[in-house]
């Protein structure tokens, strides 16, 4: 992988500065930590490649591959009342699987904002970025 990404500054929220946030559609790291730390029962899935995953990922988090998403639609069906929290490397492929299991009738799905890539900055810092 190629050089390390500079750290952005962070808002109180965690997020850099000037990130457009959408609170209906996504959720925050810190958030997400708070929801592995209390043990709530949601699902959380890292949609990013194997070679990405290899790379570095985030314990308890499910592995669909964006590109299977659709093919494994049926392993979210536990989840359907549920919340659902999808990240990738900067939130991109979330975003757009969030909107697409939403039009699913999957309303609880939200995107991780910043992806991993956040994640290893705010919540676990030392964590492999690229």
């Amino acid at each position: 992988m190629s050089q390390t990404p500079p750290l952005p500054n962070l808002n109180d929220d965690g997020l850099p500065e000037k990130y457009p946030f959408k609170a209906e559609l996504e959720i925050t790291p810190r958030q997400v930590k708070s929801m592995l730390g209390a043990d709530e029962d949601f699902l959380f899935i890292d949609l990013r490649t194997e070679q990405e995953v290899d790379h570095v990922s985030i314990e308890l988090a499910m592995h669909i591959p964006m590109h299977q998403l659709m093919d494994r639609i049926d392993e979210l069906e536990d989840y359907k009342d549920k919340t659902i929290v999808t990240f990738c490397h900067h939130g991109g492929r979330s975003m757009r699987a969030t909107l697409a299991l939403r039009e699913m009738g999957l309303d609880g799905v939200l995107s991780m904002a910043g992806g991993i890539d956040l994640w290893a900055v705010d919540i676990e810092p030392g964590q492999l970025r690229y």
